[in-house]
């Protein structure tokens, strides 16, 4: 008994010392020279995720979402959604958050505004997660079947508070951003109707059917996932041009004029789709849209999904075609996606919904072996020449020779970058490497078309290896994961080779130069020559300044503003950076042609190109001893006859 009534009067005590341990650290003699005695030392609160994890289960009902997107003049949707509720109790709504091609958590989560939640009648509170900003908690109340959400998402009125998606002329809504999911499900296992209702007199244009009365947009029902996979062009002025019987090219734009494709135009486009079916061998789609953006008003995008893609393109598309090539590469490497991205996709890049995040170890696949076909593709298609793709892969090439910053970091650290930088503009491009996965990739894989080339005797390509890997399960436009060792897997049963060894090395080792020489075991060199590609001066005159990388190591507007220093080159040695503005080239107000002219005439010369440059406040001059004179990429023919670059471009 004695011993039972000590243990009652020692409980509180016990307790206490429990809570003085949990609060009081003794440190070691040397932690206290840094923390004296008697400084207070917290330990952090535990973090607990209360948000379910995803299952792979039915969502009991099917939600009903209502968006109006009727304001052109503030860009407000307006939104109303009915999301069925199985019992009562604890329930979370999430905004997506990690987006499927964005490569990253880009919602938009900063624009929702005005969130009311409702149970029968009654208005329920709701709580932001501590933890995952685009998380809300409800309580649901005993008897509720459907909870009525509203809430209204505030597009970007000006270029630095997003991607402008609303004008007077056009608009482009993106379900992510006018929708909440319930937490704890599969996105694929998540029911839904969507019905919106756009301005009086407009067409919109989506992957997903729909059916329309009274401007009206009723799409089918579907799941979350697809929905999100479904975005929609819509637009005052608009266009569709039937390609084949499965794919269609929508067109919206600032005014009509824009809308006059010859059917030359047309044409190529159609090639576009057909080569792309012949190289790949399947279709993993049942019906596909190109929805098409000509605009200067509305924000550029290059964005792909299942069964569609969103592009945004400048003025001139059909108008200006033979100016140039312009942005034609846009359309084929999108396209692509279909196949490589959408439906084969890096194992470690598919999540179950939008809160889980993604990795994007695979990105030199998802995006370097669609930029690789997407240039291909508008080769065999003739929607850009041999001759543009082949200048276009000369730039590229000197572009990711001349990144110094490959000295300290691997290609395959750059697929983080999405998640890193969120896309935003860097200093030092060269230095910090940016995305190299989209352009160094494309190198990587024309290596291995001239290594498949070689091993097998001129038998095997690429195209090889692109019916292997995706033309399987035609019509299949699910997902179907893929791994690296799936891709050596592939590799050796079209040609044995050291391919687990040779991805290594181009992934994960620092090397002093790119991956070029895919280009000389095809047939074509790299040289530099004192006169632009018709390519680049394109190029330079669409950007409205002078483009000398090569040589200075610069890229200027046309106002004088440097845009990127190249990291090592003759300007950044002499203290350049971006931002700087150059006022006068040897004592004569900065023009573009006195820049490119000055270049030109240092070259021999003993004599340094004196620039006087203006950073805020402060003017200096900068003298540049430069004396090589020009050096503009161009790809160089070696040899006689058809070589593989030459087969690999030309169309099926």
């Amino acid at each position: 008994m004695k011993h039972i009534l000590f243990k009652r009067k020692s409980l509180p005590l016990r307790i206490a010392f429990a809570a003085l341990l949990l609060t009081t650290t003794v440190l070691p003699a040397a932690a206290q020279q840094i923390n004296p005695p008697g400084n207070t030392l917290p330990q952090p609160t535990p973090i607990v995720d209360t948000v379910p994890v995803a299952r792979e289960v039915d969502y009991p009902g099917t939600i009903k979402l209502d968006v109006d997107a009727t304001d052109t003049v503030q860009g407000i949707f307006r939104v109303k959604e009915t999301i069925p509720v199985a019992r009562s109790g604890h329930m979370v709504l999430l905004m997506p958050k990690w987006l499927p091609g964005k490569h990253g958590p880009r919602g938009e989560i900063e624009k929702l505004a005005g969130l009311v939640v409702r149970a029968n009648g009654r208005e329920l509170p709701w709580t932001r997660d501590v933890l995952d900003m685009f998380a809300f908690h409800i309580d649901v109340p005993a008897g509720a079947k459907n909870l009525d959400v509203q809430f209204q998402f505030l597009t970007a009125q000006q270029g630095d508070q997003g991607r402008i998606v609303v004008t007077p002329e056009m608009l482009n809504l993106q379900f992510e951003s006018v929708s909440l999911y319930p937490a704890g499900y599969f996105t694929r296992r998540i029911p839904i109707e969507a019905t919106v209702r756009y301005p009086a007199g407009w067409t919109a244009a989506s992957g997903l059917p729909s059916k329309v009365q009274n401007g009206v947009y009723r799409y089918d029902r579907t799941s979350y996932e697809t929905l999100i996979d479904s975005p929609v062009f819509a637009g005052k002025y608009f266009k569709r041009f039937p390609l084949t019987d499965r794919v269609g090219l929508n067109v919206v734009a600032d005014k009509p004029s824009e809308l006059a494709a010859t059917p030359e135009q047309i044409a190529a486009h159609t090639r576009l789709v057909e080569q792309a079916v012949k190289l790949f061998g399947a279709q993993h789609y049942d019906k596909y849209e190109f929805l098409l953006s000509i605009t200067d008003k509305m924000g550029s995008i290059g964005l792909e999904h299942h069964r569609s893609s969103e592009n945004g393109v400048d003025p001139g598309y059909f108008t200006d075609w033979n100016a140039g090539p312009g942005e034609r590469n846009l359309l084929p490497h999108e396209f692509t996606h279909s196949w490589d991205g959408k439906f084969r996709r890096g194992a470690d890049l598919f999540t179950p919904d939008f809160r889980t995040p993604m990795r994007n170890s695979m990105l030199w696949v998802y995006e370097g072996q669609t930029q690789f076909w997407g240039y291909v593709l508008q080769a065999r298609s003739g929607l850009v020449s041999k001759q543009d793709t082949l200048d276009a892969y000369a730039d590229i090439a000197a572009a990711l020779d001349a990144r110094e910053g490959r000295q300290w970091r691997p290609l395959i650290d750059t697929t983080n970058d999405p998640v890193i930088t969120a896309r935003r503009p860097k200093g030092w491009v060269s230095w910090q490497r940016s995305e190299d996965y989209y352009n160094e990739g494309l190198l990587v894989w024309m290596e291995v078309d001239s290594i498949l080339r070689k091993q097998s005797g001129g038998t095997k390509s690429m195209d090889d290896f692109a019916r292997a890997f995706f033309g399987v399960r035609d019509g299949d436009w699910g997902v179907l994961p893929y791994t690296q060792a799936d891709i050596v897997k592939t590799l050796n049963a079209i040609q044995p080779y050291d391919w687990a060894g040779f991805l290594d090395k181009r992934l994960n080792a620092r090397t002093d130069r790119a991956p070029i020489d895919g280009f000389a075991a095809n047939g074509y060199r790299i040289v530099y020559t004192d006169t632009p590609t018709p390519y680049l001066k394109g190029r330079e005159k669409s950007a409205g300044g002078v483009s000398v990388p090569y040589s200075l190591g610069l890229t200027v507007n046309k106002d004088g503003k440097v845009g990127s220093v190249i990291w090592g080159s003759p300007a950044f040695k002499a203290g350049f950076e971006t931002g700087t503005t150059i006022v006068a080239v040897n004592g004569t107000a900065y023009t573009p042609d006195r820049l490119r002219d000055a270049v030109g005439a240092a070259k021999g010369t003993k004599d340094p190109i004196r620039l006087t440059v203006r950073m805020d406040d402060s003017v200096r001059e900068v003298a540049i001893p430069y004396f090589d004179g020009h050096r503009y990429p161009r790809l160089e023919k070696v040899g006689d006859g058809d070589s593989g670059l030459d087969r690999l471009l030309t169309a099926r």
